[in-house]
């Protein structure tokens, strides 16, 4: 009988830590998140230029924070409406990683810049965790 307790409360506790296991393993898959930047009229071209002339760039910058790029350039295929002439975009493991970047001293002098010399938006979209 004794035998039988044993065999069963091993069981329980198994079941409880396994079911905690899973539980701690969903809490930590976090979403991605994305750092856009839309230029939909570059009005200073020169001016724009300081931008992408920086002896740091935003790879570097986005990079000590976890991050990467995943897209800067100018073709767009429009497809429905006007597109932007250029769009950036970074991930990120997380949201605050993103905010970090774009509260970075880098990200402050690029945006002081940016918003001189274009019409532009900055956003951080949140994607599927993984």
């Amino acid at each position: 009988m004794k035998q039988y307790l044993g065999v069963a409360l091993g069981m329980v506790a198994g079941s409880v830590l396994g079911a905690g296991a899973i539980t701690a393993l969903h809490a930590q898959a976090k979403p991605p998140a994305y750092f856009v930047v839309e230029i939909n009229k570059i009005n200073d071209a020169e001016g724009f230029k300081t931008i992408t002339q920086r002896p740091v760039g935003g790879a570097e910058v986005a990079k000590g924070l976890g991050g990467r790029y995943l897209v800067r350039g100018g073709n767009i295929t429009a497809l429905d409406g006007t597109p932007p002439q250029r769009l950036i975009v970074y991930e990120f493991d997380s949201v605050e990683k993103a905010q970090a970047f774009n509260n970075s001293s880098y990200m402050k002098e690029v945006n002081a810049i940016r918003d001189k010399t274009t019409e532009a938006r900055s956003f951080i979209v949140e994607g599927k965790p993984q």
